[in-house]
């Protein structure tokens, strides 16, 4: 899974100099992601009409305000002319019932203007999250009709980081950043206009400091992209060795490397410091200087404004409005600059949602070969299959099974024995031949159909954070309390659950390892027991586990096995001598079949597998 690193980082949109991954194809994307919002484009424009009605009224305010100001200064100078004149002044004329109307009007409007900013950004929230439970949907819905191929080849962090961190950018642009960069379109449009009514050569003093600003943000932006690149980097090996360093914790301890872990974590640590310092120090530096720009522009506008109302070229309330504008002036900028980050990093992640969606999906329609009468439970009739297509594995191959009887699937490590047990539940389609279960060519049933006459009990114990009672009705959600309890007690599993301190109601951790391996073994037995398979795939797991727990393993599985259709694949040989057939594998090939006596006389793989095992366990 990706480090979690990454997930801050990729929530860093809203931060200038933040690494971006740019859509490849960026307008088809965001036509594609817009279709989403067709059903709720009513509510789109609302909320854009909102938004720019809040931005309208916010703009305005500023101008009406001044108009307060000049009225005082007016009142206050009409007073001063009247005392040079001789004319006793008790009080200053001011006209203060039309400066109230002028402050009443001002605070309605910027009270409007935060009630129409909230409806709207309500009305986006809901518009984003119900966006994304579609994708989400869809996704998961995809996933679904994916064939495994697609699984083997990409990590489980890959399709993590695609439904998680990447639904959280869409989400996030949906909800904010796509409003925020409409309504800061229109406050530099708004600002500038309302600038240029009252004065164009205070608007010209602004308007000079834009190509600054710009210049600052392509100056700094590109350069802390890179730092922010590098201090992921960084974040992803420190992790990395954090999680080997834990995880194997007990191993460190045993060869005494303690201190070399140490030394390599204040190694990787220093490194993650210094990238990660340089990419906030740069980062940083963006607002400090767009701040100083922003100061030298209100300072220009501060006098050359105290000039033009001295030589009475324009009010002192509108001046008092050129300042308040030249601080909104400088912001839209700065944050349009940012969006065009964020706007980029969310198409990708768009791209990638995409990318899943328009991933062959398994076939559900075959040409199958019609249904016959037959004893066998399952048939394998001129089987051809291969991984890819220029690597043939099994090569017209053929194989009956009579209910009851054990198939033992043996050969070396990674010699491919998973192939079969793919093969009969569908996990990948032939490219050949047909598999018969009682008959029917298996494509011809639903994959869900077919898997329910089937039981899997692997090497690998799957156990999910729960209670062990649930784990255990994981097999038949159906299954009664009494029917749980026989099962766990079949796979004698029932003594040592009810010697825990909470029996069936304790909780099993993320891995189960609040339980031994022997005992999580026990567990899936009693599931498949639960669910009572027709046909049951085995994977012979004991060579971890002490004695005793081996041998209530192999007492469960016999018991499991009792009358029923099973393929097992064999780790030690010596169990399956008494299976009905035995398939043998080398290097992804089927190369033998038969019973243990007819190999064990052939004299060829399985006669060699079978000795140097034997021999091993002599020695030993």
């Amino acid at each position: 899974m990706r480090n979690p690193g990454a997930r801050m980082q990729g929530k860093g949109g809203n931060k200038i100099g933040g690494p971006v991954e740019k859509a490849t194809h960026f307008w088809p994307t965001v036509i594609r992601l817009f279709k989403y919002l067709r059903t709720d484009i009513a509510g789109v424009v609302f909320s854009l009409i909102m938004a720019a009605a809040s931005v309208i009224l916010s703009v305005n305010a500023p101008k009406i305000l001044g108009k307060a100001t000049t009225e005082i200064y007016t009142g206050i100078m009409r007073g001063l002319a009247l005392k040079k004149a001789g004319t006793p002044v008790h009080d200053l004329p001011i006209n203060f019932n039309k400066i109230e109307t002028i402050l009443v009007t001002v605070a309605i409007f910027y009270v409007l203007s935060a009630l129409f900013s909230s409806i709207q950004q309500v009305v986006m929230t809901r518009i984003s999250q119900k966006t994304v439970y579609q994708l989400r949907k869809d996704f998961k819905a995809k996933m679904m009709r994916m064939p495994i191929s697609y699984y083997d080849t990409h990590s489980n962090g890959d399709i993590m980081s695609r439904v998680i961190n990447d639904m959280d950018n869409i989400s996030g642009t949906l909800q904010q950043s796509l409003i925020q960069l409409v309504t800061s379109a229109l406050t530099f449009v708004g600002v500038l206009y309302l600038m240029l009514t009252i004065s164009w050569k205070l608007s010209l003093v602004a308007i000079l400091t834009v190509p600054l600003s710009l210049a600052i943000v392509r100056i700094i932006a590109p350069r802390s992209q890179r730092f922010f690149s590098r201090q992921q980097a960084a974040l992803g090996l420190l992790n990395d060795q954090i999680e080997e360093t834990y995880s194997g914790h007990t191993v460190v301890r045993t060869f005494n490397h303690e201190e070399d872990a140490v030394e390599q974590f204040k190694e990787q640590n220093e490194k993650y410091y210094k990238s990660a310092w340089k990419a906030q120090f740069v980062s940083t530096l963006i607002y400090p200087m767009m701040r100083f720009v922003n100061n030298l522009d209100y300072l220009a506008m501060a006098v050359i404004g105290g000039i033009m109302v001295a030589k009475g070229n324009i009010s002192l309330g509108n001046v008092q409005a050129m300042l308040q504008y030249t601080n909104q002036f400088s912001q839209p900028i700065t944050q349009m600059a940012n969006l065009t980050n964020t706007i980029q990093a969310t198409v990708a992640s768009a791209e990638r949602i995409f990318e899943v969606l328009d991933e062959p999906e398994m076939r559900t329609e075959f040409d199958t070969v019609p249904a016959k009468n037959s004893d066998n439970k399952v048939e394998l009739e001129h089987v051809k299959f291969g991984y890819t297509p220029d690597a043939p594995l099994i090569e017209d191959y053929s194989l009956a099974v009579k209910p009851g009887q054990m198939v033992a699937i043996v050969g070396h490590t990674g010699a491919g024995k998973t192939t079969i047990i793919n093969l009969l539940e569908r996990f990948y389609d032939l490219n050949g031949g047909v598999i018969r279960l009682n008959g029917q060519d298996t494509r011809a049933m639903t994959r869900e159909d077919l898997r329910s006459h089937f039981a899997m009990v692997l090497q690998d114990t799957w156990l999910f954070t729960g209670t062990i009672y649930d784990n255990i009705k994981y097999g038949n959600e159906h299954a009664t309390d009494a029917e749980i309890f026989a099962a766990a007690e079949a796979a004698h599993a029932d003594t040592f659950i009810r010697q825990l301190p909470e029996g069936y109601q304790t909780i099993l951790n993320e891995t189960a390892s609040n339980i031994s391996q022997g005992q999580r073994q026990l567990l899936t037995i009693a599931r498949a027991f639960l669910a009572n398979p027709e046909i049951l795939i085995l994977d012979e797991a004991t060579s971890s586990v002490d004695t005793r727990t081996e041998t209530l393993i192999q007492h469960a599985m016999e018991s499991l096995l009792s009358g029923r259709t099973s393929f097992v694949v064999a780790h030690r040989l010596s169990t399956i001598r008494n299976a009905d057939n035995i398939v043998v594998m080398d290097h992804g090939d089927i190369v033998e079949t038969g019973n243990h006596d007819e190999l064990m006389a052939k004299g060829a793989v399985y006669a060699g597998l079978y000795n140097a095992q034997f021999s091993t366990n002599l020695t030993a």
